[in-house]
């Protein structure tokens, strides 16, 4: 990574705890994923990407920022992108995914309490994200209690603006989701100073769904067997996508997809076990299951999580010529993703059964964040109707400490051994 220093200083980032956390990055992505074996060439875009994390795109930042323009952090697939983009906004999923801010998140969060919001709460409290730091704004939601009340922690430190999730999706439900986005407009045109027009939805709706798409095309050529790219690259493209600039990030993942179009042509199966991922998202840099399965007998060829299939899935209707009916289309697609903290959540279990069938799975991982009550409780469901359709499955619930990865790989292997 170049020299930024003097940008991270004037993001009154902790340059001394921030120097630890870049040394440790590069080795952990270098064990990780240059030693894989016959790369596409197109992932070199997304090596770099992360070989800048903390320098070239908070850079573009920065720069946009001195032009006038405001940046906006996000913790979830539920914040329409499409809003910040109409407001000439710049949206960045916030990470959350390393244990180096767990210490810091514990200092104002209980200690049982999902790694995920105390990674994102540390990163802020600690100043060593200058992701974080950036930000003008940030937009929660009220996806589980944990994160509900986090929010109230992180506005001592930064703005916070929370949106309601509705739990249920009854009509009241989508009509008041339509309100949420109504109040979301307010709050970053008052933030701006830019009026959210029509015209500007349309085209942010249009954008986000080329997005979708490519992402949707990536997905659909890991159903090939063999796939034709790791698990851990998709993984890794999949959570550059939450903070790249969306217009170089789409154009990339085409460049990669003509790739490994050509690529399918020539491969031959390997053998290896072909496993779903479904459960709770793997913020960035949070490679430990994908690593694990991956070093065994096993390709990961798709995840059923917001870090990937919920993601993308569903585009916005564009058919919308008025502002009620824009903001209808973006209700109707952002509640039809299904995350665990609705109930009830047929549609998940559906969506996992019709994954399975489509990527030709071997078995499924339920991965569950330590201490995350709606996607373990939800899990006796999944686990039912896997085996009702006489799909072998395992929960493994963890969090991003290293101390069970041994632990992890045993029962992993066995479960292989078992399909």
């Amino acid at each position: 990574m170049g020299d930024y220093r003097e940008m991270w200083k004037g993001l009154n980032v902790d340059l001394e705890k921030h120097d630890i956390l870049c040394s440790a990055l590069p080795e952990q992505f270098g064990e990780i994923y240059l030693k894989q074996e016959n790369r596409p060439e197109g992932m070199n875009y997304f090596n770099y990407v992360v070989a800048e994390v903390h320098g070239a795109r908070i850079m573009e930042l920065e720069n946009a920022r001195k032009e006038g323009r405001k940046v906006i952090g996000t913790f979830c697939v539920f914040v329409p992108d499409e809003i910040i983009l109409a407001a000439n906004a710049i949206s960045v999923g916030l990470c959350g995914g390393s244990q180096f801010w767990i210490e810091d998140g514990e200092k104002v969060l209980p200690k049982n309490l999902c790694p995920l919001i105390k990674a994102f709460t540390g990163a802020k409290v600690s100043r060593t994200c200058p992701y974080f730091q950036s930000c003008d704004l940030l937009i929660g939601e009220t996806t589980c209690d944990g994160k509900k009340k986090a929010w109230e922690i992180l506005n001592d430190y930064t703005p916070v603006h929370v949106m309601e999730l509705p739990q249920m999706k009854r009509t009241q439900n989508y009509e008041l989701w339509v309100e949420e986005i109504k109040l979301l407009i307010e709050r970053i045109e008052e933030l701006t100073g830019n009026k959210v027009t029509v015209e500007a939805l349309k085209e942010a709706v249009i954008i986000n769904n080329r997005k979708r798409r490519a992402l949707k095309r990536l997905y659909d050529l890991r159903k090939n067997t063999p796939s034709p790219i790791s698990g851990l690259d998709s993984l890794l493209i999949s959570q550059i996508a939450f903070y790249d600039d969306p217009k170089r990030f789409i154009e990339k993942v085409n460049e990669l997809c003509d790739e490994l179009e050509e690529r399918v042509k020539t491969m031959k199966p390997s053998g290896k076990k072909r496993i779903m991922v479904t459960g709770t998202p793997m913020a960035l840099p949070n490679w430990k299951l994908h690593s694990i399965v991956e070093g065994l007998d096993a390709e990961i060829v798709v995840e059923e999580t917001c870090t990937g299939t919920r993601y993308f899935e569903n585009e916005v209707a564009e058919d919308g010529e008025t502002m009620d009916e824009i903001l209808k289309n973006l209700a109707d697609r952002y509640m039809g993703v299904n995350c665990a903290c609705f109930t009830p959540n047929e549609g998940r279990i559906e969506d996992v059964l019709r994954y399975a069938k489509e990527y030709n799975v071997d078995g499924v991982i339920n991965y569950n964040l330590s201490f995350c009550h709606t996607y373990g409780v939800e899990y006796n469901k999944v686990e039912k109707a896997l085996k009702d359709s006489n799909i072998p499955v395992i929960m493994i619930e963890t969090d991003y400490s290293e101390g069970d990865t041994g632990q992890i790989k045993t029962r992993v292997e066995a479960f292989l051994e078992m399909i």
